[in-house]
């Protein structure tokens, strides 16, 4: 499918049904639909026809086509028609994870997985050495049943071991090459189910504009002030490729995210001329930082700067200059800060860049390079640059013939440390002093409120946000630390910080609070907001760059129901890539409510107790083209009876090898599923990307049913990670995510909506969980914060009795009220939603709106 088309389709449910089938190319291995399903097996005699053949086939997938794109395919030509069903049959289903065929080691799991897991062992080691092809079978005595399976050449019994059931080698449990004659038929591990109405009906709606759907996509992600996920930024700079030159035009005044910028200028910047370069980087790069980003952009790497490039890659000679022009322009402390504060990347970049070389016309960038570098002051270029510094005497000192910096953080540890006035300093640095507020109120200086005040609109929300949060949590109990990294690595400490001056500390806690709703009243006024009480259990993003892609976009540490029937499956799916076997394993790990370890499901515990858990088999390798998938099937309350109360279901990579090394991986779990894999039934579904080789995405409260969504990775090194070596650490980083985002206070969506709404809406309908409305109206003469606090007090003017439609703008869990054309809709789930109708927001838009400066 075309790059623009899945874009889309996948972010705003839009079809460009007019697409030629061709430019999307063919598809990747595993990726084609399966011919049990999709029009490559239907006829029909006109368009109408082919247009009822095709929305049966969707509605099983939980698709269902709008009024306007169903008249848009019965004016198709049946051929034409034929190539775009195909096209949305091929990408729907990859969103569930029903794209690919899942075959688990035992093909009528559940029922077919051995009941005692030991003796189960001991057959496959005793095969395994005492098995031989001339002998009689070492297990049952029969003679001419032995025969080596392929690829891995194992010994297998086709009288002791069942391959209508095996979909691996029953020793190594490897895949077995399809055409094996072990590999008897089976019934179709994926058995054919009548349609089945699923909790999810996502509509799908005409897009006849490829470019003006693509502007539609890109701005908002251009302007939000939070920094991207990496899918995001993939589908920002797809986009913006796809739809040079006019894509150059869509960049707005202010592109708040740094990331995100480095990200959009590295794919505009080499296709522009030289005044359109310069142009850009003097709107858009104001810090050397920004340039260090371009440039790691440019070389493929990461434009955060948590990993390096893999290689180096010499921009063209004009883009060059551009870049040393624009570090030249830059105030030198700042500028020569900036290079230290990364100062090996920016080592490396200098001999890309060569600023030396162009010292007469560039002297500051030059003089910043020297003093990074250490660099001789000796001859004419020497001179130069001591003529230089002397311009800068409060930031270069001079040594041992060498320049070096006295940098602003120094500065404020020093002053930290010996007493000394810090307000002064950081009130130059709004961020750092909204960032450093726990040391600043704990020197107990005088004045932390009103500095704070002065500072704060200069801040980006997502800073004031997480500040908030930690001003707020109480000392004590553990904390989670996610440190710089490709993947959302996390650390586990006692919370060892001081008490907090409480006067002071509510002041600047008032403070942070007013600057967000005086930033929400300066946003366009609203007749009528609708939101949910239950967003209270949404945690508000302050950065989504290390978010994993997921069906459901749920900020991390929020907290949504279990799904209600009494068993739930979680998948696992992976392909390796050709000469390399990549070994995943699907673990389930049960703790009580102290965090006191009670059972495991895995490779190496088939069955938890009879059936509380069943673990459909170890498969140790994914060739293309079947890949290899595993099931985990819970009984939630065989596990309670158990004594189990959290439940964290982990993906391990056994053999060491991170998860960006697959082909295609991903896992996600189903409630009630009617098949093996039924994508009806998919409730989460999430890539396996990264670095990472360890990834645990959720932890299940089982008395609560309530389910943590934590997306967390975890560090390894060696080989064999497994439950067995990890569920200690696991315990502690499960309680220390329930600690810090259960018993914090951290903001939430629902405080940051009810802020929007204080600030702006004259209206405000508020849904409680068991589904009643309450009706809260501005009051004469009351202001924002007032408002604002009768609306999280829960302080209505009273229920509700009429319709709850025409909403200007509505915060929700479910999308499930009929909105005015071009109103705002966030939803958690926004699957009956239509995007040609209202204008889709994400979490982050609602904070993102909360910008220093913004109006829209």
């Amino acid at each position: 499918m075309d790059q623009t088309a899945e874009i889309l389709l996948r972010r705003r449910r839009l079809v460009l049904p007019s697409l030629p089938a061709a430019r999307g190319g063919p598809l990747p291995p595993g990726h084609e639909p399966r011919r049990r399903r999709g029009l490559r097996r239907i006829t029909a005699p006109d368009a109408r026809q082919g247009v009822q053949v095709l929305e049966t086939e969707l509605l099983q997938y939980g698709f269902a086509l709008s009024a306007g794109l169903r008249a848009a395919f019965e004016r198709m030509d049946p051929h034409d028609l034929a190539a775009a069903g195909n096209r949305l049959l091929s990408a729907l289903p990859a969103e569930l994870g029903g794209h690919v065929e899942h075959v688990p080691l035992f093909r009528r799991f559940p029922e077919s997985v051995p009941a005692d897991t030991e003796e189960f062992y001991v057959r496959r080691v005793f095969a395994f050495l005492l098995q031989d092809p001339e002998q009689p079978c070492a297990l049952c005595g029969r003679s001419g049943t032995v025969h080596a399976v392929s690829p891995c050449a194992h010994l297998v019994c086709r009288a002791c071991w069942d391959g209508s059931d095996f979909a691996g080698c029953p020793i190594c449990h490897r895949r077995i090459d399809p055409d094996d004659p072990f590999l008897r038929p089976a019934d179709d591990p994926v058995a054919e189910t009548a349609p089945v109405p699923g909790r999810r009906l996502v509509l799908l709606s005409l897009c006849d504009d490829a470019a003006a759907g693509a502007l539609a996509v890109v701005r908002p992600l251009l302007e939000r002030a939070t920094p991207l996920s990496a899918r995001d930024r993939d589908d920002v700079i797809a986009l913006v490729g796809a739809h040079l030159p006019d894509s150059a035009g869509w960049l707005p005044e202010n592109i708040p995210a740094r990331e995100t910028r480095a990200a959009v200028l590295a794919a505009l910047l080499p296709r522009l001329d030289a005044a359109a370069a310069r142009d850009l980087l003097d709107r858009y790069a104001d810090t050397a930082t920004d340039v260090l980003r371009l440039l790691y952009a440019f070389m493929g790497g990461d434009p955060g700067l948590r990993t390096r490039p893999a290689r180096r890659v010499s921009p063209p000679r004009r883009l060059r200059r551009a870049l040393l022009a624009r570090l030249d322009a830059l105030a030198l402390p700042y500028l020569v800060e900036d290079l230290h504060r990364h100062a090996e990347a920016w080592k490396h970049m200098a001999e890309v860049l060569h600023p030396h070389e162009f010292h007469g016309r560039h002297p500051t960038a030059a003089l910043a390079f020297t003093m990074l570098r250490g660099t001789p002051l000796t001859g004419a270029f020497g001179q130069a640059m001591l003529e230089q510094a002397a311009k800068y005497p409060e930031v270069v000192r001079t040594g041992d013939g060498r320049l070096r910096l006295l940098g602003f953080g120094a500065r404020v540890e020093r002053a930290l440390g010996g007493g000394e006035p810090v307000l002064p300093l950081l009130a130059t640095r709004p961020g750092e002093l909204v960032r450093r507020l726990g040391q600043v109120l704990s020197a107990g200086e005088e004045g932390v409120a009103e500095a704070v005040a002065a500072a704060a609109p200069r801040v980006a929300p997502g800073v004031l946000l997480a500040a908030l949060g930690r001003l707020r949590a109480l000392p004590g109990g553990t904390r989670v630390f996610f440190p710089r990294g490709s993947t959302a690595r996390a650390w586990v400490e006692a919370d060892r910080r001081p008490e907090l001056p409480g006067e002071e500390s509510a002041r600047v806690r008032a403070a942070l609070t007013a600057e967000l709703l005086r930033r929400a009243a300066a946003l366009p006024p609203l007749g009528r907001m609708m939101l949910d009480e239950s967003l209270d259990d949404l945690i508000a993003p302050t950065s989504e760059r290390s978010d994993s892609a997921a069906l459901v976009r749920m900020p991390r540490g929020s907290v949504q129901p279990l799904p209600e029937g009494e068993r739930i499956r979680l998948f696992l799916h992976w392909a390796q890539p050709p000469q390399e076997r990549i070994d995943l394993d699907l673990s389930v790990v049960l703790y009580d409510t102290r965090w006191k370890y009670v059972g495991h499901c895995d490779y190496t515990s088939l069955r938890l107790r009879g059936a509380a858990a069943v673990h459909s088999g170890d498969l140790t390798s994914a060739p293309e083209p079947l890949g290899a998938s595993e099931f985990v099937d819970l009984d939630v309350p065989a596990l309670r009876a158990l004594g189990g109360r959290y439940a964290l279901a982990v993906v391990f990579s056994y053999n060491d090898v991170p998860f960006e090394s697959l082909v295609r991986g991903f896992a996600g779990f189903m409630d009630r599923p009617g098949d093996l894999f039924d994508p009806r039934a998919v409730e989460q579904r999430f890539d396996l990307s990264g670095s990472a080789k360890i990834q645990v995405p959720l932890v299940a409260d089982l008395w609560s049913r309530t389910l943590r969504w934590v997306d967390l990775s975890q560090t390894s090194g060696g080989y064999g990670h497994n439950v067995a070596g990890y569920h200690e650490r696991l315990a502690r980083l499960g309680a220390a995510m329930e600690d810090s985002y259960g018993l914090g206070g951290r903001v939430t969506l629902w405080e940051v909506a009810c802020w929007h709404a204080a600030g702006r809406a004259g209206e405000v309908l508020v849904r409680r969980p068991d589904g009643s409305v309450s009706r809260y109206a501005r009051r004469p003469g009351e202001n924002a914060a007032g408002f604002a606090d009768r609306l999280l007090a829960r302080e209505p003017d009273g229920p509700w009795e009429g319709s709850v439609d025409g909403a200007d703008l509505a915060a929700l869990v479910h999308a499930d009220v009929d909105l005015p054309e071009g109103a705002g809709l966030y939803a958690l789930y926004p699957w009956s939603a239509d995007p040609g109708r209202v204008t889709l927001l994400d979490a982050a838009d609602l904070v993102s709106a909360l910008a220093p400066g913004s109006s829209r």
